[in-house]
């Protein structure tokens, strides 16, 4: 998904422009504004096996899955839209509230125009977050899926190519990497070699 940047506004200001916003989102990081443009078919074909994955998985849990549709307050001062937000947490599913605070789970799907900001700013940002327990990158350009998983006060780093199956610790679920790049161009490379 490509992001636009602009120059700093002061959160009110932010908050009041999202809000109006009917179809583009914005996310604030310390006073950047951020828009979010669309991204690559792959990158949306992922998005939506990713969501379908997790709403099967998560079908008979308290937990919930929200697309990029929701915004995440991670802090006064960073508001993010993440591909996928997935809480567990009751406060975070009233049909009223426009915004998760308590997240478990954080999932982008990388593209060109984010991938610095996704490995960079956010990456700090989300690990530190007091109840994000795993945060997953999805390569978009490659098949490649990269978990941080947190221990305690540590974190880990597994990473997952097309054979493997990639396991969330802190929602207990595991799927396959083949599942998440299913119908894109790049499962069909690689099913396909030397094919274009």
């Amino acid at each position: 998904m490509a992001q636009v940047e602009y120059p700093n506004i002061m959160l009110n200001d932010y908050l009041t422009l999202d809000q109006n916003s009917q179809d583009v989102h914005y996310e604030y990081l310390e006073g950047e504004l951020r828009m979010l443009a669309g991204g690559s078919p792959d990158h949306s074909i992922i998005s939506m096996n990713l969501a379908g994955i997790l709403h099967n998985h998560l079908a008979d849990t308290p937990c919930i899955a929200y697309n990029l549709d929701m915004q995440l307050q991670l802090s006064e001062s960073r508001y993010v839209y993440p591909d996928i937000t997935i809480t567990c947490d009751p406060r975070d599913q009233e049909p009223e509230d426009k915004m998760v605070h308590y997240p478990m789970v954080i999932l982008e799907v990388l593209s060109p125009s984010t991938e610095n900001v996704d490995r960079g700013k956010k990456l700090l940002y989300y690990q530190a977050h007091p109840t994000i327990q795993d945060y997953l990158m999805i390569d978009s350009r490659t098949i490649l899926v990269q978990v941080y998983h947190r221990e305690k006060s540590r974190w880990t780093l597994a990473r997952y190519g097309l054979q493997d199956e990639v396991e969330i610790e802190s929602l207990g679920i595991q799927f396959f990497v083949r599942d998440i790049y299913k119908r894109t161009s790049l499962l069909k490379k690689e099913n396909h070699p030397g094919q274009s």
